[in-house]
């Protein structure tokens, strides 16, 4: 079963960063990722339609043999972990509680939580960190247009930066003290966000705290590759050509050979 790879998907691209801080920590570990990009965004969908595309998603990388599935997507992670649970015989990993349980760690129990429309209304993180800290204060906000500006290499451009002050205007007010990023996309405007929060506000990668989680599965379980140096495959569910071009920026390295496929 430790010979087996883990299989990480997402509605596109923005999952990348969750793959990067996988290979990162677990260098060893054969890594599938799967981008949905024939359908994204999932952000926009009903819960209906994402579980089932998530479904759809996951059969294909069970197919391929994996140990373990990392929903790499906030919106996917918010509706569809119970059913994937439920149909997959093996560990199924979000992405929303292993940041709410940074998150838990804030100081004045004054959280904000951003994401896309379809995580924000889900209602899970706050669920989430609830479930650990029961007297936290949560003030959530869907940013939309932070998705595009990632993908097209804006993240640090003024454009985005009046962007955010316009939608972390409220949780300023409010006070928080902690920003969980609650979409895959958000970690490449961490700079910008953190220039408009000021330091006194602790950003959350949910990203590097899923990593994280798995790393500590593999431990506990035995799971772990013992090689070094593990094989990288890619697939997606439309042309590859923008998936490839936007996914530099997310990955932090070139992106070879990824293939296409059709699921469902």
């Amino acid at each position: 079963m430790r010979y087996r790879a883990i299989g990480i998907f997402d509605s596109g691209v923005g999952g990348l960063t969750v793959f990067k801080e996988i290979a990162a920590l677990l260098p060893g570990e054969n890594l599938i990722y799967l981008g949905d990009t024939a359908r994204v965004p999932y952000g926009t969908k009903s819960v209906k339609t994402v579980q089932r595309y998530a479904l759809e998603a996951a059969e294909f990388l069970v197919d391929q043999g994996v140990k373990l599935l990392v929903v790499a997507c906030n919106t996917a992670s918010a509706v569809a972990l119970p059913a994937l649970r439920e149909r997959f015989k093996l560990p199924v990993i979000g992405v929303i509680e292993p940041g709410a349980r940074r998150a838990a760690s804030s100081r004045n129990r004054r959280i904000g939580v951003i994401g896309t429309e379809g995580t924000i209304n889900s209602g899970r993180y706050p669920e989430a960190i609830k479930a650990l800290v029961p007297d936290a204060e949560i003030f959530s906000a869907a940013c939309p247009l932070f998705v595009p500006l990632a993908e097209e290499g804006w993240a640090e451009h003024e454009i985005a930066r009046l962007t955010a002050v316009e939608y972390l205007q409220p949780l300023i007010q409010a006070r928080i003290d902690t920003l969980v990023l609650g979409c895959t996309h958000y970690p490449l405007l961490r700079n910008t966000l953190g220039k408009v929060l000021g330091p006194g506000v602790t950003l959350v990668d949910s990203a590097e705290e899923t990593a994280k989680l798995v790393q500590q599965l593999f431990r506990e379980q035995g799971l772990a590759h013992p090689a070094h140096g593990g094989n990288r495959a890619f697939f997606v569910t439309d042309v590859p050509t923008r998936f490839e071009a936007v996914g530099r920026a997310f990955l932090g390295a070139q992106l070879t050979k990824v293939e296409q496929v059709q699921i469902g």
